[in-house]
């Protein structure tokens, strides 16, 4: 495959995210008011929205979701960027993340100077039921959800092949779980931001507090294996494996990297980009990797003219803890079957050697389908300039990674990100 270059750069001048979890009193349009705002303050020499021209906004299934459709033209209105041209995209999981590839196209071909990229989800007003029954859609619903799948059963099939394979133990998916809430504990805008041991002191205090026996576990993995505390919901993926169901919107700002500096002093700019598709699951010979995702990811690393051991840190699509292992290792960090070790050798702790989901991930931050890829390039900002506050690695970053995939891979999506 040719290696595309950008025709210009392109820079992230400000970033904003909603608080993550579940807000019945709250719309979609609430939620991304709220990241739109922050987003604006962020950037440090100020912004007047009135210099935004266009608008890509990520978002899954409003209409099955909240009961509307046609919803960038409203999140336009609802922030006062009117008549600026809003295009709403849909790519299952990868819906900002595919946004935020097409607002870095639509800077770097000259046709815009200043886009604003969002992702918008509402999805705790429906019952698990139907929050399950809408995700499912992402699926192929010809021949896969009428066989009784739904996407924990996806993961978890993929999760066996990977055991099978390569001799993981579930073991390694709940090191994945403990490091992502130990991670999400420390961000203040994330769903389940408690580690495993929080988590564990809770429960007993409830317990107690009910008058029910209460449970003595020795350490967080006795926790994590407890079929009470973390029931299976998969085999082998249980309770903890498995990302929430989530209300949240994010905006990123996006300028051409000559006028950056007009923004701020600390761009960091985005060098390069990846997008692939792939079959439905069951159309595939190997359920231990993703093939979109290594071809995003080579197309990205070509553009960026880097590799995978040049970036420091990444936040990939952890929708299951087995889909960050399959991740890791799908970029290139870490050679196929020795993911699992890496994870539960501590190697993509926060303060490991490659720092993965510092954010909490998918897993603990939450994930509001439509809003988690460009939530990723939110984390990435803050990190690359020294704001991610207590959860902030302890080396400089100069090249960073996003991993977002829809559905089981059928799309998946890789950005670059440089700070000079």
């Amino acid at each position: 495959m040719k290696a595309r270059k950008l025709g210009r750069g392109v820079a992230i001048v400000g970033v904003g995210m909603s608080q993550f979890g579940a807000f019945p009193g709250k719309t979609t349009r609430d939620l991304f008011a709220e990241a739109f705002l922050e987003m604006r303050d962020a950037v440090d020499k100020g912004l007047d929205p009135n210099d935004i021209e266009a608008l890509f906004i990520g978002n899954y299934s409003s209409e099955l979701f909240e009961g509307q459709g046609h919803t960038a033209p409203i999140m336009a209105d609802w922030v006062g960027l009117m008549p600026r041209p809003a295009t709403r995209i849909e790519d299952a999981c990868a819906s900002s993340g595919v946004a935020l590839r097409q607002g870095v196209m639509a800077v770097a071909s000259g046709l815009h100077d200043v886009v604003m990229v969002g992702g918008i989800e509402k999805m705790s007003d429906l019952p698990i039921a139907e929050v399950t029954d809408t995700l499912a859609k992402a699926a192929d619903v010809l021949y896969e959800i009428p066989a009784g799948f739904t996407f924990p059963g996806f993961y978890a099939a993929m999760a066996t092949a990977y055991m099978h394979r390569y001799g993981a133990s579930p073991e390694a998916l709940m090191r994945v779980a403990l490091k992502n809430h130990d991670n999400g504990a420390l961000n203040p805008k994330a769903q389940f931001n408690q580690t495993i041991a929080e988590v564990m002191a809770s429960k007993r205090r409830s317990a107690e507090k009910k008058g029910l026996p209460v449970p003595e576990w020795a350490d967080e993995m006795a926790f994590l294996r407890d079929d009470r505390a973390n029931p299976v919901i998969a085999w082998p993926l249980r309770l903890f494996d498995c990302s929430p169901v989530t209300d949240g919107a994010t905006a990123v700002l996006l300028v051409a990297a000559d006028i950056a500096k007009q923004f701020t002093d600390d761009p960091v700019y985005i060098i390069g980009t990846g997008q692939a598709s792939d079959t439905a699951l069951h159309g595939r010979s190997n359920l231990t990797s993703i093939a979109s995702a290594k071809a995003a990811s080579q197309m990205a690393y070509q553009m960026a003219g880097i590799t995978p051991a040049d970036v420091k840190i990444a936040e990939v699509h952890d929708c299951f803890t087995i889909a960050e292992i399959l991740a890791s290792e799908d970029l290139g960090f870490f050679v196929p079957g020795t993911g699992h070790e890496a994870a539960e050798e501590g190697l993509t702790a926060r303060h490991g050697p490659k720092p993965i989901n510092t954010s909490g991930g998918l897993k603990a931050k939450g994930h509001p389908v439509g809003a988690s890829g460009a939530g990723q390039a939110v984390e990435i900002f803050k990190q690359m300039r020294g704001q991610a506050g207590p959860r902030q690695v302890d080396r400089e970053v100069d090249l960073a990674l996003t991993h977002n995939v829809g559905g089981t891979g059928q799309t998946a999506v890789v950005h670059i990100y440089e700070r000079k």
